[in-house]
């Protein structure tokens, strides 16, 4: 019988001192190596996860899927396990990839639920809203998209399991964070994304009242109070802004030619 696959986990960082450990902590024997690929911390992160027995390589920004496909070649096992600095496996998720490795995977890829935290929060609300994401799977079948914006594993035709542990997700250190992220992937977005003109005015003036109602009601924040409210908030101010850099782009662009 063949030995059960070795488990690299893959984190990519930039100044996530603060949150770091406790996503490492969290994977201590689970993994048989942990792998932090950093883009230029300034707050000692390469230093404080060495210390904890990462294995710490420097890669310039180069957008999101390229980072993590880079963090792919870093491993040096073939199962990836991939989180970012602001997510935490819990005790239930840990024993089930811990027996899925024990007995070997029969898929090359599984998914698990990402429940996200509130700021200031230590765990998710009531029917916390998550993704669900590929993170556990074998980069000889299946890779991170080589995309700037869209940060997911392209998995092709390859089946897909779903594990039913998960792991928390401590998106924000602030408010003031979650708008700032937000800005910064709207931007990349603005870039990526092509719509016509007419298609973007005709739909701004229901953007915000769509995209909070949608929040609030169907992702069920109105179980989070003034949390929720504001949570929505922030995300149908969002794509507004992202149709509004979407025109600026095209404007622009125009200008030029």
């Amino acid at each position: 019988m063949s030995s059960p696959p070795k488990l690299s986990a893959c984190i990519i960082t930039k100044n996530e001192a603060d949150r770091l450990a406790n996503c490492l902590r969290a994977i201590e024997g689970l993994v048989d190596e942990m792998v932090v690929v950093d883009s230029g911390s300034t707050d000692g992160t390469p230093d404080m996860a060495r210390q904890m027995g990462a294995k710490v390589f420097h890669n310039d920004w180069v957008g999101y899927g390229p980072q993590k496909r880079f963090s792919e070649d870093c491993a040096s096992h073939d199962w990836i396990l991939n989180l970012d600095a602001d997510e935490v496996v819990t005790p239930h998720l840990y024993q089930e990839i811990k027996a899925l490795m024990a007995r070997g995977p029969d898929l090359p890829a599984y998914r698990f639920k990402l429940r996200n935290v509130y700021p200031g929060k230590d765990k998710p609300r009531l029917w916390a809203d998550y993704h669900n994401y590929v993170r556990l799977y074998d980069r000889r079948k299946v890779r991170f998209r080589d995309s700037l914006v869209h940060d997911t594993v392209d998995t092709r035709d390859e089946p897909v399991g779903q594990l039913h542990g998960s792991a928390t997700h401590f998106s924000a250190r602030s408010y003031a964070h979650i708008r700032q992220k937000l800005d910064s992937y709207t931007n990349l977005q603005a870039k990526a994304l092509k719509k016509p003109a007419w298609a973007i005015w005709a739909r701004l003036p229901f953007e915000y009242p769509f995209v909070f109602t949608r929040y609030f009601l169907f992702r069920c924040h109105f179980t989070g109070g003034w949390d929720g409210v504001l949570s929505s908030h922030l995300a149908a101010e969002a794509r507004v802004k992202r149709l509004l850099k979407i025109l600026k782009a095209q404007k622009e662009l125009k200008a030029k030619s």
